[in-house]
Parts: structure tokens; sequence; C-alpha cells
């Protein structure tokens, strides 16, 4: 098994090696040991695919002493210290090289035209089905934040070029009275597939379907190069659009977060082509969920209010208040309490103007009123977080969150393995955050003792991290509970931190 470094001689830094400063002040603060590192180095790279990877304490301690870790180490060293400190931690940070990236699947500063969308997303589709496998598409991005992010993302709202004065080029008005190959039942077939997909995703969790999702996005882009009417085409993009939104959903799921950013900014793209602008800002909220994961809720906020901008004359009521309780969330973790507040009272006032008349789209579908109390609930309970453990908030998030719960469960109960199961785990560990907070250990211990057997059916590695970061957390307040100790016990036996219990979350 290869441990992760370079040869002895070849550091990259000449014979002689200098101790890793940056590296090791990351260490330091981070509190882990060298062999919880090389533990958590080694989960990583078995999620991702890396099984050659077998990393200990030894090459930890060479890491550290300068050596330069081979690929995918880096990025994963990167993923793992910016979760640890809730900020985004880049491989330069760490004193690493980062691997070259070509322009086609680095960065998200892409052209917005048509064409180049096509061949941008087949290009990342088609590298991700050969080499998901392996992990390695991953580990030649990088998540982008901040204005490298955000200007980018703006441009979303400025409108595409006119075609010439008096009218269409003569190609393209040949083009727009073209018969399309692909017949009207197609393609209400490959709308429908999406449904389905997005269910699968909500039973089981992004793990288990994530590769046929991009299997049909590169189908997709295929049928994109062939001529159509401007009719077609458009549908054809918008579909591109959902689907890549939702391979990137998935891919943030089981934790590749660079992958993940990378097909949100290109579901971004195809969704302008199509014309959808409600699409484009559930896209966009979908980015703004994952920097608030990442730690960067000013970026959040940003993409939100773009989001918000962008669809203010053409959203449902329905998609008004999802982004209502996103901004919510993004204000709870800076430290804003009137204006999470304020978001949070819209959302609700927004969400009971919905009628069956609106014309909801499916991908909005998921906002049902238990999402809509998950999100408010998570806002209180991240405030509490980010007023240091407040118990004030923490009592304004414990009856929402309970609804919420109840909601889930309801949902979940219809119909043999229906509902939204990942939903209702993370809102069961959501709960139980809410009671830690509260310092009631029995009740946290019960209430997460009824995710565990959730989280090993779905294929979610944000449930099983937020499971795991609740219970670890539960037994340095209260290991002395008998209750939090059999929990402890239960969550190593269902969720065994191993080769085997890592599996359930790989990509493909």
């Amino acid at each position: 098994m290869w441990d992760g470094g370079l040869p002895v001689g070849d550091s990259g830094g000449g014979a002689e090696k200098r101790p890793n400063a940056q590296l090791g002040s990351w260490f330091v603060r981070s509190g882990w040991s060298k062999g919880e590192l090389a533990r958590q180095v080694n989960r990583r790279a078995r999620q991702l695919g890396a099984h050659h990877i077998s990393t200990d304490t030894s090459r930890v301690r060479r890491w550290l002493d300068g050596e330069q870790p081979r690929e995918p180490i880096p990025q994963i060293l990167s993923e793992l210290f910016s979760e640890r400190f809730g900020c985004v931690v880049g491989i330069e940070d760490l004193g690493l090289r980062a691997a070259h990236r070509s322009p086609s699947v680095s960065g998200v500063d892409l052209p917005w035209a048509g064409p180049e969308t096509v061949a941008l997303i087949g290009e990342f589709s088609r590298s991700d089905l050969m080499l998901a496998r392996r992990g390695f598409l991953g580990t030649s991005l990088a998540l982008s934040a901040g204005p490298a992010l955000i200007e980018p993302m703006q441009r979303w709202l400025v409108p595409s070029p006119a075609g010439p004065v008096g009218g269409a080029h003569p190609a393209d008005k040949a083009r727009s009275r073209r018969v399309s190959r692909l017949s009207e039942p197609e393609l209400e077939l490959l709308e429908s597939t999406i449904k389905m997909f997005r269910a699968w995703d909500a039973q089981c969790g992004g793990g288990l379907r994530r590769k046929a999702v991009v299997g049909q996005l590169h189908e997709v882009t295929d049928l994109l190069q062939e001529p159509h009417p401007e009719a077609v085409s458009k549908r054809l993009f918008k579909v591109a659009g959902e689907l890549a939104e939702l391979a990137g959903w998935m891919s943030y799921d089981i934790g590749l977060q660079p992958t993940a950013q990378k097909y949100f900014v290109l579901a971004l793209h195809a969704a302008k082509e199509s014309g959808d602008r409600p699409l484009g800002s559930y896209i966009l909220s979908s980015m703004s969920r994952q920097m608030i994961h990442v730690g960067r809720p000013d970026d959040a906020l940003e993409l939100i209010h773009l989001a918000q901008y962008g669809s203010r004359e053409s959203a449902t009521p329905r998609t008004q208040a999802m982004l209502y309780a996103m901004e919510a969330r993004a204000y709870a973790n800076m430290g804003q309490p009137s204006k999470c507040h304020r978001a949070v009272k819209m959302a609700e006032d927004t969400f009971a103007d919905r009628a069956a008349g609106d014309g909801d789209p499916d991908w909005i579908g998921f906002f049902s009123e238990a999402e809509l109390n998950a999100e408010n609930a998570h806002s209180y309970r991240d405030l509490a977080y980010v007023a240091g453990r407040s118990p004030t908030y923490a009592q304004l998030a414990e009856p929402v969150m309970r609804k919420a719960v109840q909601l889930f469960g309801q949902e979940t109960d219809h119909g043999e393995g229906g509902g939204h199961q990942r939903s209702y785990a993370l809102n069961l560990i959501g709960m139980a955050t809410v009671h830690l907070l509260q310092k009631e250990p029995e009740q946290c211990a019960a209430i997460a003792d009824k995710a565990l057997p959730l989280a090993k059916r779905v294929r979610s590695e944000r449930v099983n991290n937020r499971l795991r970061k609740t219970v670890d957390t539960a037994v340095r307040q209260f290991g002395e509970v008998p209750e939090i100790a059999a929990l402890s016990d239960r969550l190593v036996t269902l969720l065994p931190d191993t080769p085997e219990g890592a599996g359930a979350t790989q990509a493909v």
C-alpha cells in the first residue's frame, strides 16, 4: 500500500527539506494527534475510492518535516482542515503544492455561451465517469470562495448578446425550422427521469445513484450538440441544468465539495441558456447551502441575494419562501439575530401565500411545511451556536425542530421506504443537538438513537458526519451518562469507521 508521499530525495524543494511551518501551525491548532490525522486521511481517501492510500503517523511526521505528499493527499488535507476550522483552508495555505489543473476542469469563471457550456459539461461529466471510481477528479479541483466565486456568478444576470439587427442570421433561421429527431415523448421521458432521480436521492442519499445522474447528464450534452429548434434546445438546456444541479447536490452530500461546486456552476450556465430564472435561483441556493457548510456565510448571503434579485418577478411563493429561509440560515451563521428573525418571518409569510395553481416546478417540491420548519429551526440552532450556546435561541429552535421531525416522520411512514429519509435523519440529529444545547443528554441520546438506522440506510456522508460529530460532542460533555455511553457503542457498531463502513458513501 502506498502511504502518500514523494520518494525520498523528491520533496519538491531540493535535497534539503525544511519543516512545513504552515502545515504545522494548522495541525497544532486542530488539536489532532498525528495518528488521528492519519486515520482521517485514510477514511477520506476510501470515500473518494483511493484505496491505495495507507497513511500512518510516521508519514504525517514527514509531511510536517517538509515532505510534499502526492495527490490526492493535499486536497484531502485541505478539506479536512476546512471542515475542522469552519472556513476554506486552501492547499497553498497548508504550504503544499497544488496539482496542475487544466482550464477545462478548474475554476468557476467560465464563458457564458451555449456551445462552450455544452462542451464544458460534456468534458467534466466524462472525466467524472472515467475517474470517479479512483477518486481523482476532485483532486484536480479547488473550492472557490469570496470574490473569485461571487463575481463570476453575478454574470448570470447579464443579458445574453442580442442577435444581428433586423432578425436572426439566416443560418439561425434555418436551424429554427429544422425538425428535431428528438420526439416530444422522448423529451418528456428525459424530464420525467429527473423526477425519478430526485426521489432516489431523497430516499437513499447521494451515494447510491450519483453515477447514473452524471451518465444521464453526459448523454444530454451529446443531444445538445445536435441541431434542434430553439424551443427544443431550451428544454434540453433546462434538463442539463437540473441534472447538473442534482449531480452537484449528490456530490455535496457525499463530501466531494470542489466537484459539487463545479457542477453547480455548470448548472447555472445551463439554466441561463434555458432562460429559466427560477431554476437559476434554485441552483444558487444550493451553492449558498454549500458555502454555509464550509463556513462562508458571507458568500452564502451574496449568492442568495443574487438568486432573489434574479428571480424576483418569476419565482413562485414556495420558491421565494425557500430563498428567504436560506437567507435566514446565512444571517444566523453570521451572528445577526434581528435579520435572521426577519428572514424567518418572511419565509413563513411567503410560504403561507402559496396556492395550488402557482405552477411550482418539480425541483421545488422538496420545500414542504416540514422543510420550512427544518430550515427555520436550524437557523435558530445555528444562532445558539454562534451566540456561545445560547439557551434563548435553543429554546426558540426546539418547538420548530420538533414540528419538522414530526412532519418528516409522517412522510417517511407513508409507504415502504418512502419519504425524505435523509431529511428525517438530519432533523433527528438536529433535534439531538438542540437537546445537547439545553443540557439534556438523555433526550439527546434517545433522539440520536432513532437516527442511527436511517444513517445506516442512506448513503449520505453529511448524515454520517453530523451524527458522528453530535455523538462525539455528547460523549465529551456527558460521557458519564449511561444513555450517552450506550449511544456511542451503538454508533461504533452500526457505522464502523472501517473500509466496509465507508463503502456506503462512495460516489459510485
